[in-house]
């Protein structure tokens, strides 16, 4: 029987990716990714000529079971996403169940993840904390941001740039605008920004500032 690694990717940099991780594409049968077109740039970069599968949210339901059994009749395949860590706010957690049920060892590399450096970055608590990743675009997200309101640990979310200040601004009415936050963005590249102030002066800031790049917000717990 195979064997599935989940293989994180830069978030941004390309110097971010492991000698580990390049070893292990090199290696594979073959190589699920959520954008063949993205992942190719990365695998040309390093020289990596696996062959690549499509695999994302729109079709990993349908492809799961041709996984599953190419792996199971021996080959061994990777799993990346566009960025980061698979299966975190990215597909793959599907295939890695589907997996573990059909008895088949999975090894998750460590590596690039947005929400860490944003967290220690931030200057709030990092001992305990709480990753919502992206809040439910409509049905559900009145309910989530009330039940986070009493929340003690530091919450971290992904957010996209055309919707952070609308996210702000329901952040301030729910969580209180004093709130103390900070907006990360860009984190790894070039232009990687971190803004730190309560919740108000956040909003402030973002409607002056048109902000670009993949988001994270990180919010202090309620008694911090």
């Amino acid at each position: 029987m195979g064997k599935l690694y989940v293989v994180p990717t830069p978030v941004g940099n390309l110097e971010d990716m492991t000698f580990r991780a390049i070893r292990i594409l090199k290696e594979v049968d073959f190589i699920l990714a959520e954008d063949t077109r993205t992942s190719g740039i990365l695998l040309k970069h390093f020289e990596i000529k696996n062959l690549m599968m499509s695999h994302h949210k729109f079709n990993e339901h349908k492809t799961v079971e041709n996984v599953i059994n190419r792996i199971r009749a021996g080959e061994t395949a990777a799993l990346i996403s566009d960025a980061g860590t698979p299966g975190i706010s990215d597909p793959g957690f599907l295939v890695v169940r589907e997996c573990i049920r059909n008895g088949i060892e999975v090894e998750c590399l460590p590596g690039a993840t947005a929400f860490v450096p944003a967290l220690v970055a931030s200057g709030l608590p990092n001992d305990r904390f709480c990753f919502e990743g992206f809040l439910p675009q409509k049905k559900g997200r009145t309910t989530r941001l009330r039940s986070l309101a009493d929340e003690n640990r530091t919450t971290i979310f992904y957010e996209s740039p055309h919707r952070l200040l609308k996210t702000l601004t329901q952040f301030a009415e729910y969580f209180g605008a004093e709130r103390q936050a900070t907006v990360s963005r860009e984190i790894s590249k070039l232009h990687e920004e971190t803004v730190r102030g309560s919740l108000s002066e956040l909003i402030e800031h973002f409607t002056r500032i048109d902000p670009r790049g993949e988001i994270v917000i990180v919010i202090a717990g309620i008694d911090n």
